[in-house]
């Protein structure tokens, strides 16, 4: 055990966010703290490292354990290069480099017995400077910052000069490179590309400490974590496995719980229709049996309903009107800025019904392609066009076209005025805003809920070609899984930017590369574009199909969407067999449970009948097993 919480609690003034959290980590553990927005995450955090005190509880550190904080608040000397800054770090190493170059310089002055202590004072402290990696110091800082996004030629930029994105990764730099035993990183994707988050994967899985991570990455969370510990209705609970472990098991936890919450309330119910009638015979012995049973009421710990979560789209998207089938078509557009390029030779098509994911490095041009796409900026060269009754539906990820005065509700009647009141609030419910919640003012909804705001709008419009960038920035995970389905239900067209990777696997039947010299085409998810990136089996920039006057025909498209049909029936087969193996599993576990009862045990006939059922419902499963193992083949 290196560290452990046992019954920590917090509340600022009279509410409660942490009660009661506990939770044991292992060495070189990989842990991942989930929740919703709101759910006490980050006040953990800083519980953990040391800023907050909780107001009950224990944490219990291993001896000589480092604790390194990765927060909002960035410890940085804003007059230091980024160099600079990273070599702070290692000044003891500076320190040793100096005591032995001033060894080597009196070496050459002495002789006799005063040479030899020197070269031996000199050995000993070399080899100190070995064991502390010191011949590698520097190039470990340059693997370190430029895994994470810099290049060469900003090593040596004023800090005060950087964006609130490079200074985060700048105190990432650091906090990777300082290894203290325990990592606590919160949102630590944020401002990278998905190069620099594959890179830090990597660097995280191999780790030799422990890390606690807070992300909103499901896909990060997948390739790194060994444990999740999801913070619900102020408690916590511990799963032993990565996020889609996780995902899958709190949905069969739910729903136990919903079962035992209604088992016990018709129970209290029941139980108190006893005592009001007891109490109405208003006789000695009644009233003190009413008494009684009132007390043992009293002590019953009461199972907290679960929280509902509806993330499954409940209406169908399809725009008012059909575009036709060549949606965009776009080809050699290049543009600069100071003469200085950003991208050349862009060339690619866009058909109706398709899911396009632009991926790509940070300051490649994303946001500058569609910005030129909306005519907002100018090209340097080529040209683009949208084909016949295209009409493009815009979202920005600062939700900059809402107005903050007006309601939930205001901001969409007002947009469509024709929808009934009916029909503006099952389109809310869809992004999960039901009630009262539906009159909160825009200016106090999070960045998550003005995001399924803006989604709710453009989803309600005549678009039929969406242009999304960056939709899953500021969305909690139940958002980006409401935005997952409305996108996989649309019935018109999307491009959009995106560096969430299980997002784009979810959704994108098509991924588009863009680089400095062009774009390259992927038909299929970011799966399938990572596996042919791997092989390197797919035509450079310039001779991409897409770069040529021979465009995707028809019948090619077709022929995709047939193998996507294809593939779609095979995801909805394991997923009927995968439901089937889960009831089977709980129907064993309950066999299992009565053969632990002494109702059951203890009657040779029926201990007997429940084994038979037992090896009945074993042999079901394995026959499961063997068909999903096909179905994966």
């Amino acid at each position: 055990m290196i560290i452990a919480c046992k019954d920590i609690t917090k509340s600022f003034g009279t509410n409660v966010i942490l009660d009661g959290i506990s939770f044991q980590i292992e060495e070189q553990d990989k842990v991942a703290i989930v929740g919703t927005n709101g759910a006490g995450k980050s006040t953990l955090f800083k519980i953990l490292a040391g800023e907050w005190s909780p107001d009950g509880g224990d944490i219990f550190l291993s001896k000589g354990t480092s604790l390194g904080y990765l927060s909002q608040h960035l410890d940085l000397d804003e007059n230091n290069s980024i160099y600079q800054e990273m070599i702070l770090i290692f000044s003891h190493l500076l320190e040793m480099e100096k005591q032995l170059r001033e060894y080597e310089q009196k070496m050459g002055q002495l002789q006799g017995k005063s040479l030899q202590e020197i070269m031996e004072k000199y050995s000993i402290l070399q080899h100190q400077f070995e064991e502390n990696m010191g011949y590698g110091y520097k190039s470990k800082i340059q693997g370190v910052l430029m895994g994470l996004g810099f290049t060469k030629d900003e090593f040596n930029q004023p800090i005060y000069q950087l964006s609130g994105g490079q200074k985060t990764r700048v105190s990432l730099a650091k906090l990777l490179l300082q290894q203290p035993s325990i990592l606590l990183l919160d949102e630590p994707t944020n401002h990278l590309d998905i190069a620099s988050i594959e890179w830090l994967e990597l660097f995280l899985k191999n780790y030799p400490g422990t890390v606690l991570l807070i992300s909103h990455d499901r896909y990060f969370l997948d390739r790194i974590i060994t444990q999740t510990i999801e913070i619900e209705n102020k408690k916590s609970t511990v799963y032993r496995g990565n996020y889609s472990f996780y995902a899958k098991q709190k949905s069969i936890n739910r729903e136990i719980q919903l079962h035992q919450y209604y088992h016990q309330q018709k129970e209290i119910q029941r139980q108190e229709t006893i005592i009001q009638q007891l109490r109405s015979f208003n006789r000695e012995k009644s009233i003190k049996r009413a008494k009684s049973r009132e007390k043992a009421l009293a002590k019953i710990e009461r199972i907290e309903k679960p929280q509902f979560i509806p993330t499954e789209m409940k209406l169908s998207l399809a725009p008012k009107i059909q575009s036709g089938f060549d949606v965009l078509s776009v080809e050699g557009l290049c543009k600069s800025f100071d003469e200085n390029p950003l991208f050349s030779n862009v060339s690619f098509q866009v058909h109706k019904g398709e899911r396009v994911a632009l991926i790509g490095p940070n300051g490649v041009g994303k946001t500058t392609l569609f910005r030129i796409l909306l005519n907002e900026l100018s090209s340097d060269g080529g040209s683009f066009h949208l084909g016949s009754n295209v009409y493009i539906g815009y979202y920005d990820q600062e939700q900059q076209h809402l107005s903050p005065e007006k309601t939930i509700f205001d901001e969409i009647s007002d947009a469509f005025p024709a929808l009934t009141q009916g029909e503006i609030r099952n389109t809310l419910a869809a992004f999960l805003f039901t009630g009262d919640d539906v009159f909160k003012q825009i200016s106090s909804l999070s960045g998550g809920e003005k995001g399924r705001v803006s989604l709710a709008k453009i989803m309600l419009s005549q678009a039929n070609f969406l242009l999304l960038d960056e939709p899953t920035n500021h969305l909690d995970m139940i958002s980006k899984e409401i935005l997952e389905q409305a996108l996989i239900g649309y019935e018109g067209t999307v491009l959009y930017i995106s560096h969430d990777r299980y997002f784009i696997n979810k959704t994108a039947d098509k991924v588009l590369e863009l680089t400095s010299e062009g774009v390259t085409s992927y038909l299929g998810n970011y799966d399938y574009y990572i596996e042919k990136k791997n092989k390197q089996d797919t035509f450079p920039p310039s001779e991409s199909p897409e770069n040529t006057k021979t465009s995707q025909t028809k019948e090619e498209w077709l022929l995709q969407k047939e193998l996507q049909a294809q593939q779609r029936k095979k995801e909805s087969e394991i997923a009927k067999v995968e439901k089937e193996i889960e009831e089977l599993e709980k129907e064993l576990q309950q066999l299992d449970e009565k053969l632990c009862l002494e109702e059951f045990y203890s009657i040779p006939e029926k201990a007997q009948e429940v084994y038979y059922a037992k090896k009945s419902v074993e042999e079901k499963l394995e026959s499961l097993y063997e068909t999903w193992e096909e179905l994966h083949l």
